[in-house]
């Protein structure tokens, strides 16, 4: 061991003695230009990977970054995940003052060390060790210089040295060394291809950027990789436990995938015998699968455990049985084996998961997935199944992980293709509102709010994860009322292709009107105000819109007696490549009848276009604050 350490020791001194700056973080060193609109600057960063062999590596990286206000502080912690097949061998850390001057360094004592799962784990190998100096007077400066031992190549650095909007970057240097026999992949962005040289029989791959100023926080910014430096990396032959692959392709890498869950669908007898008891009544290949996934939903629970090769291989199908628990892994393999055993083909499918994690380098075999669901080959369509939801219906994804890349594992090997997007004649909320008010302003509403695809899917989870109490809380805070009391409230959801959930609210809403003598002014658009108006002015990229969505409301106010209409808002109505908008008001007997079409497309849009984009926000967002005056009839 203390050989070990020394040898580390003598690697961590010939890096920094080589590669260090003169270690000068005066804040009036930086460049002038550099300082305008950043919250953090990046003074000096070294990355280094070096690959041993197929199955190991060291990871070492230097940082150093300024923070100058606090909307910086995010950048001045470090954070680094470790597990069964790595290691962090060194840490080192100062904190430094405006001029440079050394103010504290790292204690041990100070790191913590947690559980990188979350609180839905009951086991893992995955941990974190965390640290931050908490420091509060700006600007400082905070240095970390890490190494790291690995035992396989599955995970590789990407070289990303503009991290966050606001950020800029005096020098970051990136380098991959590696046996000159040994290839290589990379893709590069927004940066030129490597300086390639050779040291002590070694390949070394090198990248570097100085003097990047800061990205502006931009409204619908495209994928960040497209709009600023970005190296990614990828092995070719790799090592992991006792398994070997090669991700030249995503077929190989497939296969990789496929032998880590190879045999591993045998199910205990009194689960076949539960298979065919629901299976082999029910001659709808359609109502089958839906009938198993059903079965699987209510005889098990999702429990995140991340043990084995690097918290990718699943579970067997019989453990998930008995225990009635498993991850993503594990639960849809256990899903595939219930399948099987009906005689219906699954494939076991990786994807990136989250509401905005959408892109991937879809040209570039890698490791880019964090979730595992099921895919159903159908005749004529596929049926997907997310089988770490207890309540959610077969054949629908979610706004969690709809319309992107996912990886269909065969045993030939890995397959690229997409899961159903929705379009906004899908994600709709359909809102209809009867309401009357009176003389003194007071409102009293029912509100029937159909909502459906990705419109409704917070609604469902609240709806499934949280008591009554709970929900009500939560929706008091979403409706924007002054002074107003729900007197109840119900959901009831559908399963229909598009899932779909029917909310009824009645609620009184004091002082709603604003009554000045004679007249009572009203605003008809009661729950469906826009709230966001982008920034005006310069726009440095592209646009990049995701929502698809439809609101359609009707609201019906009926009118105290004794008054009438004295003044009205006009119609308005918006239609442009980047959805429709209709607003109209009209007069019904005693009724005021607000009728609101809102429809928003998702694409990618020109820079040049977002004058028009801002237009419509603040048409939109005037429109929907429109008041009627009402005055009392005389006599």
């Amino acid at each position: 061991m203390q050989k070990l350490i020394f040898i580390s020791t003598i690697f961590l001194c010939f890096s920094v003695s080589v590669f260090a700056t003169e270690n000068d973080y005066a804040v009036s060193k930086i460049p002038p230009a550099l300082l305008e609109k950043a919250s953090a600057i990046k003074r000096y960063e070294y990355v280094e990977y070096e690959i041993k062999d197929i199955g190991s590596a060291t990871y070492y990286y230097r940082r150093a970054v300024t923070i100058l206000n606090e909307n910086g502080d995010k950048h001045a912690g470090w954070a680094e995940g470790y597990d069964k097949f790595s290691k962090i061998t060194y840490i080192e850390a100062t904190l430094y003052d405006v001029d440079g001057q050394k103010l504290r360094v790292l204690k041990q004592s100070d790191i913590g060390d947690y559980s990188n799962s979350g609180d839905a784990s009951l086991a893992d190998d995955n941990r974190l060790k965390r640290h931050n100096f908490y420091y509060k007077v700006y600007p400082y400066t905070v240095e970390y210089i890490v190494e790291i031992s690995r035992n396989e190549l599955l995970f590789m650095p990407s070289w990303v040295p503009v991290e966050d909007e606001e950020y800029a970057v005096e020098k970051s240097v990136f380098r991959i060394k590696c046996p000159s026999d040994y290839k290589i992949r990379y893709k590069c962005y927004q940066t030129d291809e490597p300086i390639i040289t050779n040291e002590s029989k070694k390949k070394v791959y090198s990248w570097s950027i100085k003097n990047y100023g800061s990205i502006p926080d931009e409204f619908a910014s495209p994928p960040w990789q497209k709009i600023t430096p970005t190296v990614i990396v990828g092995a070719t032959d790799f090592k992991i436990g006792d398994y070997k692959g090669n991700m030249n392709d995503w077929l190989g890498f497939g296969k990789f995938v496929y032998s880590l869950k190879k045999d591993k669908d045998k199910l205990p007898p009194d689960i076949t015998a539960a298979v065919h008891n629901i299976a082999d009544k029910i001659p709808d290949t359609r109502k089958k699968i839906e009938a198993l996934y059903t079965y699987m939903q209510q005889n098990t629970r999702y429990i995140s455990i991340q043990l084995g090769i690097g918290g990718w291989q699943p579970f067997d199908a019989a453990y998930v049985a008995q225990k009635k628990y498993g991850d993503c892994k594990a639960l849809t393999n256990y899903m595939y084996a219930l399948l099987k055993e009906a005689g219906i083909r699954s494939v076991y499918t990786l994807i990136k998961a989250g509401d905005f994690a959408r892109y991937m380098h879809e040209e570039f075999p890698a490791q880019q997935f964090n979730h595992v669901i099921l895919s159903v080959p159908m005749e004529k369509d596929t049926l997907w199944l997310e089988c770490t939801d207890q309540t959610l219906q077969a054949g629908y994804l979610s706004s969690f992980t709809c319309n992107r890349f996912a990886l269909m594992v065969e045993q030939d090997g890995g397959y690229l293709v997409r899961t159903p997007s929705y379009t906004s004649k899908d994600n709709q909320q359909v809102r209809k509102i009867d309401a009357s008010i009176d003389e003194a302003g007071k409102l009293k509403a029912d509100v029937t709010t159909n909502y459906s695809g990705t419109q409704q899917d917070d609604l469902f989870s609240l709806i499934n994860s949280k008591t009554k109490k709970e929900q009500l809380e939560v929706l008091k805070k979403v409706i924007d009322l002054p002074n107003y009391d729900i007197s109840s409230f119900d959901y009831n959801p559908l399963k229909t292709i598009i899932p779909s959930i029917i909310e009824k609210i009645s609620l009184v809403a004091e002082n709603y009107a604003q009554v000045s003598g004679k007249r009572i002014f009203v605003q008809p658009n009661l729950l469906s105000k826009s709230r966001f108006r982008p920034k005006e002015g310069e726009r440095q990229f592209d646009l990049d819109l995701q929502a698809d969505f439809r609101d359609i409301d009707t609201v019906q106010i009926n009118i105290p007696p004794g008054y009438t209409i004295e003044a009205m808002p006009q119609l308005t109505s918006i239609k442009n490549k980047f959805g429709e908008y209709i607003v109209n008001f009209k007069v019904d007997g005693t009724k005021i009848v607000f009728t609101r079409f809102y429809e928003k497309r998702s694409g990618q849009f020109p820079k040049s276009d977002y004058p028009e984009l801002v237009k419509m926000y603040n048409d939109v967002y005037k429109a929907d604050r429109g008041k009627l005056v009402l005055v009392k009839k005389e006599g």
